[in-house]
């Protein structure tokens, strides 16, 4: 899908906070479902005074239920990771809410960005790669368990942007990606400064972002910020251990 010019002028004249506020009590009118993947998706436009976004719902209701990841949780885990990629000031993941109300019921609402969807991580240059470092540190710190191909996208500005979350912050090591190019690669130290923010950030009771105590168990979070400080520890990229490290399909 290729947004009207019109529409990414708009889109960029507005603040995050209006971005956000539109995504979480604009209307919403479904316009087709995703055909791929297990779960159901809905490219949607929202609308509010006069403004329409198109957007991505997740409801929770369209899950596939896992056997590791407890049911209804994954649209809970799709704003999680939105909240980490804004803790860490990275601008990974596209604006996020979550909607108690929805035409299918609660669910996650993401911002749709205009990408093209035929040119992800396998047709990416070596230069457009080397642009992926913090979302390989990314992953590492929510634990992703489906970092396909198909996930990395380029934005029309050539932002790299992050999508599906949903199979992250389990408590257990579930590492799947396939981004690993940079493994036994010391972490640049400005991402390993922004790291140390994000776990003191965890540890602090005040922090604006208490929310995610009640998007993930106590003990997810609490694996969260284990793992944070483990890789502020080890400070390099880790090695895949096995087939298991590696998501399928690939794409």
């Amino acid at each position: 899908m290729n947004a009207d010019l019109s529409d990414i002028f708009q889109l960029q004249t507005l603040s995050s906070d209006v971005v956000l506020n539109l995504l979480a009590s604009g209307t919403i009118k479904i316009i087709d479902r995703f055909p791929w993947g297990s779960n159901y998706v809905f490219l949607t436009e929202i609308k509010k005074d006069g403004v329409t976004l198109t957007a991505v719902y997740k409801p929770a209701r369209g899950e596939r239920p896992l056997w590791d990841f407890a049911r209804g949780t994954l649209a809970a885990r799709e704003y999680a990771a939105y909240l980490i990629s804004e803790l860490l000031e990275w601008n990974i993941v596209p604006a996020t809410v979550l909607r108690e109300q929805g035409p299918l019921g609660y669910g996650s609402v993401q911002i749709y960005v205009d990408t093209d969807r035929h040119h992800h991580y396998f047709s990416f240059s070596e230069q457009e790669k080397e642009k992926l470092r913090p979302l390989a540190v990314f992953d590492l710190v929510i634990n992703n368990a489906d970092r396909k191909g198909g996930h990395i996208l380029m934005g029309t500005d050539g932002q790299v942007w992050s999508i599906d979350h949903g199979i992250s912050f389990h408590e257990e090591p579930k590492l799947r990606t396939v981004l690993w190019d940079f493994s036994d690669q010391a972490i640049p130290d400005s991402l390993l400064a922004d790291l140390r923010r994000l776990h003191s950030s965890l540890g602090n009771l005040d922090s604006p972002h208490q929310e995610l105590h009640e998007l993930i168990s106590a003990s997810e979070f609490g694996a969260l910020r284990k793992r944070t400080k483990h890789i502020i520890k080890s400070g390099q990229f880790p090695r895949p251990t096995s087939q298991r490290s590696y998501p399928w399909p690939l794409i």
